[in-house]
């Protein structure tokens, strides 16, 4: 690795930064609490970034990104862990975009997740999806399902991801993790093939493309946990991307297959705390319960917000109910409540 970019990893582990950009023309940037901050160091030009990005990448990815321009992997560090770094391209020059992964899995407390959402982790078949806005702790959320698994469970778990961002060690389950481009050649091709070996849970780093997620529902269907991320704002946003990709008569398949095989969905956001100094859990989320199960089969999904609402007793929660909640605790500012709502008004009026 260049000496360079270990200097500025390891300051980016101890700053406690997310995030680490490297871009020509200005200061390394760190994104700390949610918020890009520039290190006080001198600019970096293309040159230096060029070398940068050569020290990571060994002769099969430096032609896949001189022939594709883009290219994202996974590397260890010493001191900061696991690291994904994606290499790309602006004004015909490299750039890195490193995002530190940490080398353990933070409790369901310090993430601030709910409480129910383990009862998910504790089914022994359907669908689990984790959404939200890229930066969101989609992938952190996934790897924590997957180590409660792990430890619970005496089961076979495989994952597909594109990079593998946390290593799990076997405990009570095996855990196979494979990577795109390094152990299978696409989410797909692997999603096909992973039926095959015999798995209980199967994770799916993301669900892109109509195949992918064609397969899961499938799989799902026929008796293994499945557990996906998806890029969606609200549990009904999920729902309708997932049956938009298809259509016709294949567009009815999947609604079926969604009312017969959804656990549960869980929607978050990462949001600056009150004081600035760290970042906080907003979610939304639904557990498919009978009510939930028959308005997707109905395809009534503009009536899961009021599902949602007065499904307290199984754990469901509103994003405005929770921004509304963590406003009273005094754990996000009142501005950060209102912006992130889905309805202000509902928040102004808890706030009076």
């Amino acid at each position: 690795m260049d000496p360079i970019l270990d200097i500025l990893i390891c300051h980016a582990a101890e700053s406690g930064a997310s995030d680490l950009h490297l871009i020509a023309g200005l200061a390394p940037a760190f994104r700390i609490n949610g918020e890009i901050q520039f290190g006080g160091g001198d600019v970096l030009s293309e040159t230096q970034i060029a070398t940068m990005a050569e020290s990571l990448l060994n002769p099969v990815q430096s032609a896949k990104f001189a022939s594709e321009w883009e290219l994202c992997i996974s590397i260890v560090h010493p001191v900061a862990g696991r690291i994904r770094t994606t290499v790309y391209k602006h004004n015909g020059s490299p750039e890195l975009s490193l995002r530190l992964c940490g080398s353990f899995v933070a409790s369901q407390a310090d993430l601030g997740l709910p409480p129910k959402l383990d009862d998910l982790a504790r089914k022994r078949n359907g669908l689990v999806l984790i959404c939200g806005p890229t930066g969101a702790g989609k992938t952190t959320t996934l790897n924590y399902i997957v180590n409660l698994i792990n430890q619970e469970r005496r089961c076979k778990i495989i994952t597909i991801e594109d990079p593998i961002e946390y290593l799990h060690e076997n405990q009570k389950a095996i855990v196979v993790q494979q990577e795109v481009l390094r152990d299978t050649h696409s989410f797909t091709r692997a999603l096909t093939h992973v039926l095959r070996q015999d798995p209980d849970v199967i994770v799916v780093g993301e669900m892109r493309y109509p195949e992918d997620i064609a397969t899961a529902l499938m799989a799902a269907e026929t008796g293994h946990l499945v557990l996906s991320t998806i890029h969606a704002s609200s549990a009904i946003q999920t729902l309708e991307r997932i049956i938009g990709v298809f259509d016709g008569s294949a567009q009815r398949q999947v609604i079926l297959q969604l009312a017969n095989t959804l656990q549960g969905i869980l929607v978050q956001e990462l949001l600056p705390s009150a004081d600035r100094q760290r970042r906080v859990l907003a979610y939304e989320f639904l557990v498919a319960n009978n009510a939930v199960r028959n308005l997707i089969r109905e395809n009534q999904l503009f009536h899961l917000e009021s599902c949602i609402q007065t499904g307290g007793k199984d754990g469901m929660l509103t994003m405005d109910t929770c921004l509304a909640q963590l406003h009273r605790r005094c754990l996000i500012s009142y501005d950060t409540a209102l912006a992130r709502a889905r309805h202000p008004d509902q928040i102004a009026k808890t706030a009076l």
